[in-house]
């Protein structure tokens, strides 16, 4: 299994955190009714996707940083992915820049509702990004390995901390990229959205 330098790892995922609010800045250019439009009969608004990820992050983010807080510092100079994390974050992972064709159940609890505050949900969204850039910053200085998150599907299977980050970023780039589809199915025009996810990892 592929294993990665710590702190190219973070400072790829910190990359991608940005493109991704740079990626929300562009969405937000559109107004309001059309980012809560959603562009057919059981497809989500731009909102209700961002949305969706504010719903992981709420749990996601509070459990990293519990985690970090109560562990003791000890840097690792690499980070070996776990069976599960890897796949995980492979299955999240989009396949191309353009659309997402491996289609996933969301889990119960996890569904946005349509008609949600738009202007919340960026704003949420948004803190939601600095402060996981902040974790990211702070787990320079731990041991991605050594440190267990547990996960939404369930409190027994808990991941690496450094999977955990690489499956939020992937999810991330998931929605994002079907907002970006939901924004464009509104008669928007996409030409200039942040790539998000380069070519070249895909």
């Amino acid at each position: 299994m592929k294993k990665f330098k710590t702190e190219e790892l973070i400072n790829q995922l910190e990359a991608d955190v940005r493109q991704l609010m740079a990626a929300a800045d562009h969405l937000q250019m559109a107004d309001n009714v059309k980012l809560g439009y959603p562009p057919a009969e059981g497809k989500w608004s731009a909102a209700q996707a961002l949305e969706h990820l504010n719903m992981y992050n709420r749990y996601y983010l509070p459990a990293i940083e519990k985690a970090m807080v109560h562990i003791p510092k000890e840097v690792n100079a690499w980070f070996v992915p776990g069976f599960f994390g890897n796949y995980f974050t492979n299955a999240m992972m989009p396949k191309n820049v353009y659309e997402v064709k491996n289609k996933m159940k969301t889990m119960k609890g996890y569904r946005p509702e349509r008609g949600v505050s738009v202007e919340g949900v960026f704003k949420e969204f948004k803190e939601h990004q600095q402060k996981l850039l902040q974790l990211l910053e702070m787990a320079r200085k731990r041991n991605l390995e050594q440190i267990r998150i547990p996960t939404t599907i369930s409190k027994m299977i808990r991941l690496k901390l450094g999977d955990v980050f690489r499956f939020l970023v992937a999810h991330e780039q998931r929605h994002m990229i079907q907002a970006r589809n939901a924004i464009k199915a509104t008669g928007v025009s996409t030409d200039k959205f942040p790539v998000i996810l380069e070519a070249a990892r895909l």
